[in-house]
């Protein structure tokens, strides 16, 4: 499997994890195995991903790419407030993602 969309899968797995944290708190079985498995299923992804890529890129990426993705996600699908602050870090966290891909991360 390609480094890279190994990569992205991760970076979705533990986006479909974290969203589903709220209901597996609140007590939901299926969100539970969500938080399982798709935490599961990143960590066995990124493991394919360390044999290509270094680890602390490969780490910026996926932390920073998950993080902006939970906070849009929270923002757009589940009504969590914005504000100028908010979305001027979601834009530095997507320029030092794209940053660390310029500075040959490949």
């Amino acid at each position: 499997m390609n480094a890279w969309v190994a990569l992205v899968l991760a970076i979705l797995t533990e986006v479909a994890a974290t969203v589903a944290l709220k209901s597996a708190g609140e007590g939901s079985v299926p969100a539970t195995a969500v938080v399982v498995a798709g935490y599961l299923a990143s960590f066995v992804l990124l493991a394919v991903v360390l044999r290509s890529i270094e680890v602390g890129t490969t780490y910026a990426i996926w932390a920073g790419a998950g993080t902006a993705l939970v906070a849009t996600i929270g923002i757009v699908a589940l009504g969590e407030a914005v504000s100028f602050a908010k979305l001027a870090s979601l834009a530095l966290i997507i320029a030092g993602v794209i940053g660390l891909n310029l500075a040959g991360a490949h």
